[in-house]
């Protein structure tokens, strides 16, 4: 267990449980909306310092730990911003959220390493989620990944070099090597800066060309 706010909340939930493996309403936000999502937002500090820079765009955190998400949303209700925590398991119920190309960014920050072999097929980067992030996403839309776990972001690089509607912004095979391309930071990405540990970022974005010439299986 750990606090975030005062609020006590398990910090590992088996995503592959049944419970998680429901049907997800879509969420109703109108098409001229310009919608950035991050899965496994925890307490949504990187999605909060998103909104105070952009407040006309609106920000979807998908979390499974239920207690996060109704922490969330009672804050960004408290602040007045447009942050929306959803429960839900994004392995699963993420193309169930968002109608293809509704999505102008994704961010993937810091996900679980499971660092356990056998807990492997846990973590959240797979090809299947790979190919609903590029579905979701806009022509044009962008994708961000980062964690601090070495083995974790080479897994993740290999599987997102597989997906052939996303491109990388820095080459094939390369990690981002210039600041943070959006000027915020979750409450991970604080720690690390703090001790110095590094991190791993790729930037990738949905083509025009290759979301009209590549349809989604």
């Amino acid at each position: 267990m750990t606090r975030a706010h005062g609020v006590r909340v398990r910090q590992h939930v088996n995503p592959l449980k049944a419970s998680f493996l429901r049907r997800a309403e879509r969420l109703p936000f109108p098409p001229e909306v310009e919608v950035e999502v991050e899965l496994g937002c925890a307490e949504a500090q990187f999605l909060f310092e998103r909104a105070a820079l952009a407040p006309e765009r609106r920000y979807v955190g998908i979390e499974i730990r239920e207690d996060l998400v109704g922490l969330v949303n009672a804050q960004a209700q408290q602040r007045g911003v447009p942050v929306l925590a959803v429960y839900a398991n994004a392995n699963v119920q993420l193309a169930d959220l968002f109608a293809p190309g509704s999505v102008a960014r994704l961010y993937v920050n810091f996900p679980d390493p499971w660092f356990k072999r056998r807990h492997h097929k846990r973590r959240v980067m797979d090809a299947a989620l790979a190919r609903v992030i590029a579905e979701i996403l806009r022509p044009g839309g962008e994708l961000l990944f980062q964690s601090d776990v070495w083995d974790l972001a080479l897994d993740a690089l290999a599987v997102l070099e597989d997906e052939p509607r996303l491109v990388n912004q820095t080459g094939e095979w390369s990690f981002w090597k210039g600041p943070h391309p959006y000027g915020v930071r979750s409450r991970r990405e604080d720690a690390c800066a703090a001790d110095g540990s590094p991190v791993w970022r790729m930037l990738y974005r949905v083509s025009e060309a290759r979301a009209r010439s590549t349809p989604a299986p």
